[in-house]
Formats: structure tokens, sequence, C-alpha cells
């Protein structure tokens, strides 16, 4: 199942454990309270983020004032990447959800390396390449879909790459509020909150302040299908691509519903 976030495999897990180690040497641990802004959208970019453990949310805000969330970045993630290779401003706000620790590099520091370490800039290139055919997808998801079609299909792939098994089902370990639910789907959060009325009504999920669980996914799989058959041409990848991330998924660090990866802690 392909992410409506963002690719499932982080930048860091992509790379031999060597480069890696290398990239991460290049800057500075540093703890990041929750709820804190820590690039600021328009700004000149000045250092690049290596997420260790914790989440982001990144988000933009259109001329009329509506905030959306663009995607989630998590353990493993490079964030602030793009201002760093163009320097043009930064395109996007990132916020914390909750302690996060990173990795803080000098956006001069980082664009060397790149320069210097091929076979890292070829693998950020695909990172960047998933993103796009991710945010294709979203597109004609909004198109031709639903409120509660892609809401369900969101919480199915939310569930599946940052879920976490309880009594009660499978929450959610990622804090959202409905406003940024409705930002993830391209909808207003009055049409999200019915939506996941009507989920609660099915006994679907269960939903608590910025907690969900799911408790049938077999009902959000079925008001789902429809997007999942509509999009497979979006997601579908090259067999090259389809090698590299079967690799990918069966190294220690690719994300999955099992938890932080340990050499990112």
């Amino acid at each position: 199942m392909s992410s409506a976030l963002g690719d499932r495999v982080p930048f860091l897990a992509r790379l031999e454990p060597a480069a890696r180690q290398e990239l991460l040497a290049l800057g500075v641990p540093q703890p990041l309270p929750d709820d804190t802004v820590v690039l600021h959208e328009g700004e000149p970019s000045r250092h690049v983020l290596l997420v260790l453990d914790g989440w982001l949310k990144v988000t933009a805000t259109s001329a009329n004032g509506h905030e959306a969330l663009l995607a989630l970045r998590g353990p493993g993630d490079v964030v602030g990447e793009l201002a760093a290779i163009d320097g043009r401003p930064r395109s996007a706000r990132v916020t914390t959800l909750g302690p996060v620790r990173v990795v803080t590099v000098r956006s001069e520091d980082f664009v060397a390396h790149l320069e210097t370490r091929p076979k890292v800039a070829v693998v950020l290139l695909g990172l960047l390449a998933d993103r796009l055919r991710t945010g294709d997808r979203k597109r004609l998801e909004s198109a031709a879909h639903r409120v509660d079609e892609r809401l369900a299909r969101l919480l199915l792939d939310l569930a599946e790459q940052h879920g976490q098994e309880t009594p009660e089902g499978i929450a959610l370990r990622v804090p959202l509020s409905q406003r940024e639910l409705a930002g993830c789907v391209g909808a207003s959060r009055e049409a999200v909150a019915r939506a996941l009325e009507k989920l609660r009504k099915r006994g679907a999920i269960l939903t608590m302040r910025r907690r969900i669980v799911v408790t049938r996914p077999e009902v959000l799989r079925q008001t789902a299908s429809s997007v999942q058959s509509v999009t497979d041409a979006v997601r579908r990848p090259s067999s090259s691509a389809g090698a590299r991330r079967s690799t990918m998924d069966g190294t220690p660090g690719a994300r999955g519903g099992s938890g932080t990866p340990d050499q990112f802690r």
C-alpha cells in the first residue's frame, strides 16, 4: 500500500549504514519541544533537519488564509532539503507534533555533501520522485472521490504506517486534529467531522482529542475501495523502483507499524 502522506521508506533508511552515519556526523543532535515551528514558510534556508525520533507536520498557507497539511515527516526523514538545494525561500512551515529529536545540518554542508557523494544524491532524487508520485495521486483522489472515501484511505494508510496495536484496536501514533485531517484530504473541517461521525456510527473508529483508534479496518477498506481501484495507475512504480522498494522494506529502519527504527533513536 502506498501512503497518502509521502513514501513509506524514509531518506536515512534508504542509505547504506556507512553513508547514513557519515551524513549524520555532519550535524548536531538537537531536541525540539512539542508544538514548535522549526522551519518558517518564506524564510531563507540555513539548515536541513534529519529526523531521529518523533513527528513533524509540513503545512502551507494559501492567499485566503487556508492552511493545508502537505505531509508528515517522521523518523529517518529529511526536512528542508529543497530550499537548501535550490537556494529559494522555504515553501512550507514545519511544526513538531510532540517532542522530536533531530540532527541539524547546515545547508551549505548538506549541499557540499551531495556534490561529493553522488550515490547519496541519487538516493535523494529517488525520494523526491516518490513524493511527486504521491502528490499526483492525492490530486487525482481529490478530484475523483468523496470526502469519506479519501478519509477512509488516509486512515488506512496511517494505521498501516503509524499504527500501534492496543486492546481497543489500532491506535494512530501521529496526533492529528480534525483541521489537520481536513488538510490531508483537501476538504473542510466540517466535511471531515461529518465523515468521522459516519465512521464512528459504523463502528470503524473511536475518536478522542487528537487521537483516533481504528477498530474495524474492513469497514474503512470497503469505504475506500473505489479510491484504491482508480489510483492504481498513478501509484504503480517502475520495475526498478519496485525492486529498490522491496529491498528497503526488508531492511531495519523501513517505516512500518512496528514503531521507531532503532538506528534513528
